[in-house]
């Protein structure tokens, strides 16, 4: 149900603004007949939120310990998306971004929200540290333009899950908290807190049924007609959607259960996202839901208001197909882009490192059509800087590069991968001048496919579904005959929250292959 074949005009609008990287994907939500299947991204954009501006919607989403970070999307009907640009360039707060002394894995951005306030964007996420909800900092992203460039405002205070809103009087709330919510106001510049937070909510909210409680988390505030609305996600990855409404943004509250529907992906049920507005007065939904390894997936519902509370979908669920928000005629079907030819001196904008990049060891212009990666010193994957990562989708996805390893050292490890918790990978690596194939699994190997690689090119594949959440690996030494390594790979959650990604990396195990060249061709994407 999930696959539908496009036409070659179709297949040709997945375009990154700035590197012209062409998208293959063979999915796409739009039906092309005025209707539109959810989900709308077939991978992990978590913690949705949109805005419009005109006759343009931008979405905005969490990417955790991802360089860039927070990628906004642009769309003309809510449903077919392509990437506009990131809020976030790296982190330099704290040097374990840059794997230095250890990892931040998961502490980047949370929960953000975007919001458009006299002729500037604005994103808002926090910054915890640990798996903790305790301490951490809130920032404030602002830009003239989705694509940047951006500014940051690192706030010394801890605004967890942040929702925000521009008041019609001039003044700016900070929504924020889990299970007790609390509402703290910014200055006008958007630099500093003006006051301390006060409490606004505190205890669960129930499901539908009333036989489970949840805490209210991931807010987004609204002002409609006088009343403050403020929609929270409750009950966790199994949750469902509330919102809480209020004379007063400071309360008192009540709340009723928006949405509460684990019927299409059970026991998993949509929560968190975000409500807009389109010019016609209608108001529509964006809404994750958790999808396990391939990540949380979000899908667009309309909102159908009942006596001044704005109820998502059908009486509450998800139907699937509706009619397209915003119908046009002509109108191209775009889908974020995959594929990378490698061949412009910007990456794509689908492409986000495991944190930040070392720009000494990568370049698109050292062989001209390449990406090449020179090896820095780790003793395994997850610590090794430059892996370069983009999602894996669903309902079936494959990533195939093709790599050159001339410029090898001793100690090198080159190749390509599914990256999450657990991690497995195909890799070349060169040990006394000679070269071999292999699979492994959390660094460990499991299989040599060639003990000496007759070869300075390999093509490497993998392959994903959301079935079982597995992956199988590929090698060719002639990129037309694929053949089979290793065992299937079970994908996993160890980074809670995020999707697994592939991979392109190359590391050194020791210190003779530090400096060492791979050169990666393209990577070329399809849900064939």
């Amino acid at each position: 149900m999930w696959l539908k074949p496009l036409t070659l005009g179709a297949l040709l609008v997945g375009l990154s603004a700035t590197a012209g990287a062409q998208s293959v994907t063979t999915w796409t939500p739009n039906n092309g007949d005025g209707t539109f299947t959810n989900p709308i991204l077939w991978g992990d954009w978590p913690d949705p939120d949109v805005t419009r501006v005109g006759d343009t919607f931008y979405m905005v989403s969490t990417s955790m310990h991802y360089v860039p970070g927070c990628p906004i999307l642009k769309s003309k009907n809510l449903v077919d998306w392509e990437m506009a640009g990131y809020a976030v360039a790296r982190y330099d707060e704290d040097p374990r971004y840059d794997l230095a002394g250890g990892s931040l894995y998961l502490n980047g951005s949370w929960a953000s929200s975007i919001r458009y306030h006299n002729g500037r964007f604005y994103v808002f996420f926090c910054t915890p540290y640990g798996w903790g909800r305790d301490t951490g900092h809130f920032s404030v992203c602002e830009a003239d333009r989705p694509e940047g460039p951006w500014t940051r405002t690192i706030f010394p205070e801890y605004l967890y899950d942040p929702g925000v809103l521009f008041d019609d009087d001039g003044r700016i709330y900070v929504v924020h908290g889990q299970g007790t919510l609390y509402v703290t106001e910014l200055n006008a510049d958007l630099k500093s807190v003006k006051g301390g937070a006060r409490k606004i909510w505190s205890g669960p909210v129930s499901n539908r049924k009333g036989d489970r409680q949840g805490h209210p988390e991931g807010s987004h505030v609204y002002k409609i007609n006088g009343m403050y609305y403020i929609t929270c996600p409750a009950g966790g990855t199994e949750g469902w959607q509330v919102c809480l409404r209020s004379r007063s943004i400071y309360g008192p509250y009540e709340y009723r259960v928006i949405m509460d529907d684990a019927t299409s992906y059970p026991p998993n049920g949509l929560h968190q996202g975000g409500m807009v507005q389109l010019q016609d007065g209608r108001w529509w939904f964006v809404i994750m839901q958790d999808r396990g390894p391939i990540g949380r997936v979000p899908h667009l519902v309309p909102v159908s208001w009942q006596d001044g509370w704005p109820m998502l979908g059908a009486e509450g669920r998800d139907v699937a197909t509706y009619p397209l928000p915003v119908a046009a005629r002509r109108a191209a079907i775009k889908v974020p882009a995959t594929t990378d030819e490698f061949g412009r001196k910007e990456l794509g904008l689908q492409w986000q490192w495991n944190h930040n990049p070392d720009p000494s060891r990568w370049s698109l212009t050292e062989r001209r059509g390449y990406l090449r990666l020179r090896a820095a010193h780790a003793e395994k994957l997850d610590m090794a800087r430059n892996t370069l990562t983009q999602r894996v989708q669903g309902p079936l996805s494959q990533g195939t590069v093709e790599l050159d390893v001339t410029g090898l050292k001793d100690g090198s490890v080159a190749g390509f991968g599914i990256f999450q918790r657990p991690y497995a990978y195909l890799a070349v690596t060169q040990q006394d001048g000679r070269r071999s194939l292999a699979y492994f699994e959390n660094d460990e190997l499991k299989e040599t496919a060639v003990a000496d690689l007759p070869t300075d090119r390999v093509w490497l594949r993998a392959r994903t579904t959301d079935r079982d959440f597995t992956a199988r690996f590929y090698y060719s030494l002639d990129g037309t005959h694929f053949r089979p390594v290793g065992d299937t790979f079970h994908m996993g959650l160890g980074l809670a929250w995020t999707g697994n990604r592939f991979a392109l990396f190359h590391f050194s195990r020791s210190a003779e292959g530090v400096g060492g060249v791979a050169d990666f061709n393209w990577f070329r994407f399809t849900n064939k």
